[in-house]
C-alpha cells in the first residue's frame, strides 16, 4: 500500500524526489568536506 502510494501519486512521487534531493546533497556535502579537510592539513604541513 505505502509503496504504491510513493511510486503512484504526485504526492508520493514529489515526497521521493524530495529524498532522493536531500541524500544527494548530504552525499556531496561530504565530500566536499572531506576535500577542503585534507587540502587544510596539506597547507599546515607545508607550513
Amino acid at each position: 500500500m505505502a509503496w504504491k502510494l510513493l511510486f503512484g501519486s504526485d504526492i508520493g512521487l514529489l515526497s521521493l524526489l524530495s529524498i532522493v534531493g536531500v541524500i544527494g546533497i548530504a552525499v556531496w556535502l561530504y565530500y566536499f568536506v572531506r576535500r577542503k579537510i585534507a587540502e587544510d592539513e596539506n597547507a599546515e604541513s607545508r607550513g
